[in-house]
């Protein structure tokens, strides 16, 4: 199930908090900087898959380049970005987990050392639905990868969904449950000591 929802992308999720009626769209210059400023983060989150079902669990971000998801059961999955790679880990199969690319995922969008939103090509769409500000991106040397959806909150900036969608138009919502910054260790991404745990 994880597995599945996760390769086929990463999906939104339900309404946010009214705004001000002062609030406007947000500048990609704005979302970039905010995107870069955010080192370190943890927080819980909802990921509603493609087929409706729901999962929740916690999730831990330190950039550049990893991002750790920890599911709740039932699932008790992990999925965990780091070195340059994504890990699927089902630990109730206590299977060697699957790996794939970060490159190959629009999820490196957001985990990049740089983010810059004003790239060529990158965003697709940038608009502003009355509540929030909603940007569409991908890599523009990788298109075939899909499309990450963001959508960001003001007053402050902060990022509070996005939805993946990959190269087959498989859809995946994942809905921030609010992030907070945190001291994250290193070998919070490591995946052999989960490895271990298996063994």
């Amino acid at each position: 199930m994880i597995r599945r929802a996760f390769t086929a992308g990463l999906l939104a999720f339900g309404t946010l908090a009214a705004l001000p009626a002062s609030a406007q769209q947000l500048s990609l210059g704005a979302i970039s900087q905010y995107l870069n400023s955010l080192k370190t983060a943890q927080g819980s989150f909802t990921q509603i898959n493609g087929d409706g079902t729901i999962s929740t669990g916690t999730i831990a971000i330190k950039r550049p380049g990893k991002v750790r998801f920890d599911y709740n059961p039932p699932e008790r999955a992990l999925v965990l970005a780091s070195a340059g790679a994504v890990y699927i880990l089902d630990r109730k199969l206590n299977a060697q987990p699957e790996t794939y690319p970060l490159n190959q995922t629009p999820l490196s969008i957001i985990l990049d050392r740089n983010v810059n939103l004003a790239k060529a090509g990158m965003v697709k769409s940038h608009s502003y639905d009355g509540t929030a500000t909603v940007v569409t991106a991908q890599d523009p040397k990788r298109p075939e990868y899909g499309t990450i959806q963001l959508k960001f909150t003001a007053n402050p900036v902060e990022l509070r969904q996005w939805i993946i969608t990959d190269g087959d138009g498989n859809q995946t919502t994942v809905v921030l449950g609010g992030l907070t910054k945190a001291n994250l260790p290193n070998s919070l991404f490591y995946i052999e000591p989960e490895l271990k745990k298996l063994r």
